[in-house]
């Protein structure tokens, strides 16, 4: 497969680079989700320090009741936030690894090509149905490859539809509650 020490040499820096693109890829990912979960953590807790001081400061049952019932729709809307930002986190590391795979598959398909076509001028002669049949399984399994991959973006384009229509439901579905459980406070 391979004629000589350079290629061997080429084909492992390629692979290290490779390598290298990946782990910094997930290592960005990594500190982009640390850094969501420390700003969401400091948030919450100056969030509940605020909140704690309202909550002691009401004078009756009545303020008690309509403070709750405003508190939780920003909390709730923070934590669909949070979610979204995960979310946006994992779908762009997915598709960085995405790409870098797809990569990878047609450069192995260029060289496997390229590697038949030698196999296919030093073959004996008569050798050519086997060359075409060997051809011929590849680009089955290529077509094969592609169709797997647009059937799973269609899915991650639907799931992403899905979280949306959710997540605004649930937002939604707090204010909803907030202003009922306000009108009863009143």
């Amino acid at each position: 497969m391979f004629a000589t020490p350079e290629q061997f040499a080429a084909t492992n820096k390629a692979n290290i680079e490779t390598l290298l693109t990946l782990a910094n890829s997930t290592f960005a990912s990594a500190e982009r989700f640390a850094a969501l979960n420390l700003n969401t953590a400091r948030s919450i807790l100056e969030d509940s320090i605020a909140n704690a001081k309202s909550l002691l400061g009401a004078k009756d049952v009545q303020e008690l009741l309509s403070l709750q019932s405003a508190l939780a729709q920003p909390l709730v809307e923070k934590a669909v936030a949070y979610n979204r930002s995960v979310y946006e986190i994992a779908s762009q590391s997915q598709e960085e690894v995405s790409k870098l795979v797809e990569a990878q598959i047609a450069e192995l398909n260029k060289n496997l090509a390229v590697a038949l076509d030698k196999a296919a001028k030093s073959a004996p002669a008569g050798s050519d149905v086997a060359v075409a049949a060997v051809k011929s399984a590849i680009a089955a399994a290529n077509s094969a490859y592609d169709s797997v991959s647009k059937a799973a973006k269609q899915v991650a384009e639907i799931a992403e539809a899905n979280v949306a229509a959710a997540t605004n439901a649930t937002v939604k579905a707090v204010t909803a509650t907030a202003k009922a459980g306000a009108k009863k406070a009143a």
